[in-house]
This record gives C-alpha cells, structure tokens and sequence, in this order.
C-alpha cells in the first residue's frame, strides 16, 4: 500500500509540473490565430511542455533536436501584428523576449545559425525600486508586436522566448520556452536591423537578468537579457 501511495504521488507530481510547463505551438496575424504547429515548427516538447536549460545547447535556438521540424511559412506584411500563443496561460513569474532572422533563400530549409538574429520585442519586469517584482508575462496566453515598417522583405524565422526565474538563484534554473515560426514579410522597406547575436551564445546563463534572486532581496532594476529592440 506504501509503495503504490508512492508511485501515485510521483505520477501526480510530474503531472503537476507538466501542468506549469507550457508550449507556444501558433503563430497570430493580426490577432488571428493560425493553428497549432501549422507556421510553428513543432518543438520537441510538444507532448511533455518541458523548458531549455541551457543557454549553450543547439536546442536553445528552436528547440526541434529530435523533431527535425519545418513548417508552413505565413505572408505577413511589414507593420502588421503578429506574435505566439501558449498552449495555457504562462504559469510562471518570467518575462520575454522575440527575436527575428532573415533566412539567406528558402527559410523552410534554413536553422538560423550564425550571426544573425536581432531582437524586435521584449516583456520585462517590474520591480518598483526594489520593493516587489511584478512579471506582465504571466498570466497571459500571447504576446504580439509590430512588424517594423522599415524591415525589409523576405523570409524570416521568428523566436519567441519566455523566461522564467522562479528558479534563477543557481546557475542553469533559468527555464526557457522557445519556439520558432516562419513568415514571410512582403511590403517592406530598406532597414539594417542589429545589433545582430548567435543563438545560442547570446547568453552565458550568468547574466543579472537570467541568474538571480527574484524573491530577496527584491531586485532594484531588472532589463533582458539580450541587444537592444530594433524598433526599424
């Protein structure tokens, strides 16, 4: 009896975590979601929800080591809106981060190594000088920007990438949910988006805003990891 009130508590717990875990399987145009994993590339834990840890792996870019996945590409216009869905509302005190890359032909054939990805949005945290932090993130099932007016046209890959810090006060218990889609901008202008990074190696996994502390002492400042935003 002992040992099956075991089994059942461990079963419980790990669904329990994969209750807080999260995917974001669909990409939103103007406010319109456009399916699971039909311009998303499916991720390799799209069954168990489970999060990257370390910010060195190949997984760290879109997270399809196993999956292999391409997908659809979706005709976006420059200065349209778009952005990601989770699969449930985003359980944990995290902020976000989107990053953008131009593919050099065919972005269903291209992964995005190299030099290449520039940063077009980001949630932060709100920590009011020191005295609580407050994470616009959770709670919510999406986030949406503005493709820049000035971006110029063609095939991209879009990665979102939500942080969570609960566990941040180690190295490598930073959780990070990716995911990556890819559209293809029409109407576009003639902009030169940077500062342009490598994923992985944009992080260490020690940066201030992704090893720390978010329960005490509360932080007086907080901003994300990564470039600036190219706004175009």
């Amino acid at each position: 009896m002992l040992k099956a009130n075991v089994i059942l508590a461990a079963i419980l717990s790990c669904a329990s975590l994969a209750s807080a875990h999260y995917t974001y399987p669909t990409l939103l145009v103007n406010g319109q979601a456009t399916g699971d994993w039909v311009n998303v590339r499916r991720t390799n834990n799209f069954n168990s929800n489970g999060p990257v840890t370390d910010v060195s792996s190949a997984d760290f870019r879109c997270y399809t080591s196993q999956t292999n996945a391409r997908s659809s590409t979706a005709n976006v216009s420059a200065g349209s809106r778009i952005g990601f869905q989770s699969n449930q509302a985003v359980y944990h005190p995290s902020v976000t981060n989107v990053y953008m890359a131009r593919a050099p032909g065919d972005v269903s054939s291209w992964d995005g190594s190299g030099e290449v990805w520039f940063k077009v949005h980001e949630v932060s945290a709100n920590t009011n000088g020191g005295t609580q932090m407050t994470f616009p993130s959770q709670n919510s099932n999406k986030v949406e920007f503005a493709v820049p007016r000035n971006l110029p046209s063609g095939q991209y890959l879009v990665r979102v990438e939500n942080i969570a810090l609960h566990g941040a006060s180690s190295f490598g218990g930073a959780q990070f949910y990716i995911s990556c889609a890819q559209i293809n901008v029409t109407g576009g202008g003639s902009g030169n988006p940077g500062p342009l990074v490598a994923i992985p190696g944009v992080y260490t996994g020690r940066e201030p805003s992704i090893m720390l502390n978010i329960y005490y002492p509360v932080p007086r400042t907080y901003n994300n990891p990564g470039p600036a935003v190219w706004t175009g």
